[in-house]
């Protein structure tokens, strides 16, 4: 979560003020931010963050006024159409899905608390998992929430047992997802579409962060397109190298961070998390080791390591009689990246991020 947004929900629940945060659930279409953006409107008429501004956003903020004067939580379609987006500038012409949920001094104590325990558990880094209800045959269900912290402890309630469930279940693999996603049910609870004329419950599964972190170990020549490329899929792009001719801003211009460092004494200052996708690359095998012993035990979203097949099982043997865990090395994706019969340095960082990508979006599992 953002961080002037967690601090303007802490201000919410500390100085009891009245609240509504919009979160973008779905687009379709041409729009400015996509699902996870949030926006806090205050009952003064001041937000906090942003989803997309013009036009767009005003229409949002005048519907989010309007909850605050019926202190009902909602979902709101914002159709940006080509027609108006003109008006403001705005090159955009789709459709973002919005839900409205009211917090303030006439939320239920135990919906309170809940929000309340969630942002300690975000303080405190511990990656939690938060499900929504944001369309239920109970309207009273509404903005329910369920929080599913890293260890396995729950905390909150969904109105009923059967959606709790699934929230878990559906919840573990969010955990090691980049970006929300909607659960769809019919009134049986099994799966449906989310364009069936009425879903029965519709829960919006939101993992801790929706930053995407690459962590790239070797400034050679593949890491070069990778981090460029990589860059302009949204991710946050770190590269490690110890040599200062490959690892400096010049040749990695749009990556966020380059450090020039000892590869080990480097990872031991970079928070590798469920978000983070981990590419080793380095130049030689010796390095590679370094690399992988250092993070394979780390909770990344992905772990994957360039080199022949030969060359890999020798390396693996070696972790493991070294006393790595053989379960822990089976997570390492190598030989890295899809089979699609890449060559240049151009073409493996396609496959390579080609594979993240895969990962990331669960398919497969």
């Amino acid at each position: 979560m953002d961080k002037q947004l967690y601090l303007g929900l802490k201000k919410v629940f500390e100085q009891n003020l009245d609240a509504v945060l919009i979160t973008v659930t779905s687009v379709l279409g041409s729009t400015p931010r996509k699902p996870g953006a949030k926006m806090l409107v205050f009952a003064d008429g001041m937000t906090v963050g942003t989803i997309g501004g013009g036009c767009g956003e005003a229409e949002a903020k005048r519907e989010a006024l309007n909850v605050l004067s019926t202190y009902d939580s909602k979902t709101y379609s914002l159709n940006m159409t080509a027609d108006i987006a003109q008006e403001e500038g705005m090159v955009c012409g789709g459709i973002m899905e919005l839900f409205m949920e009211y917090m303030g001094t006439h939320t239920p104590v135990e919906k309170a608390d809940l929000n309340k325990d969630y942002l300690a558990v975000l303080e405190s880094h511990n990656n939690p998992v938060l499900v929504t209800v944001i369309e239920a045959a109970e309207e009273s269900w509404l903005g329910n929430k369920l929080v599913i912290k890293t260890n396995g402890d729950v905390a909150g309630d969904l109105g009923k047992k059967e959606l709790n469930n699934i929230a878990f279940e559906k919840g573990k693999i969010g955990s090691r997802k980049c970006q929300p996603f909607l659960i769809c049910l019919d009134f049986e609870f099994n799966p449906c579409e989310s364009s069936t004329p009425k879903a029965a419950y519709r829960l919006l599964v939101e993992p801790p962060t929706t930053v995407v972190q690459l962590l790239i170990l070797g400034a050679g020549h593949i890491a070069v397109p990778l981090a460029t490329m990589a860059k302009i899929l949204g991710y946050e792009v770190t590269v490690v190298d110890d040599r200062p001719s490959f690892a400096n801003v010049n040749r990695f211009s749009t990556a966020n961070k380059v450090l020039c460092a000892d590869f080990e004494r480097a990872l031991e200052t970079i928070d590798i998390n469920p978000q983070t996708f981990v590419v080793i690359i380095t130049r030689g095998h010796r390095y590679d080791k370094v690399c992988l012993k250092k993070v394979i035990n780390y909770p990344a979203a992905y772990i994957g390591m360039i080199g022949s097949r030969k060359r890999v099982k020798s390396l693996l043997a070696d972790l493991e009689e070294e006393g790595v865990a053989k379960e822990a090395l089976q997570k390492l994706y190598s030989p890295i990246g899809l089979k699609i019969g890449a060559e240049t340095p151009e073409e493996i960082a396609v496959s390579i991020l080609s594979e993240l990508i895969k990962v990331q979006r669960g398919i497969g599992e």
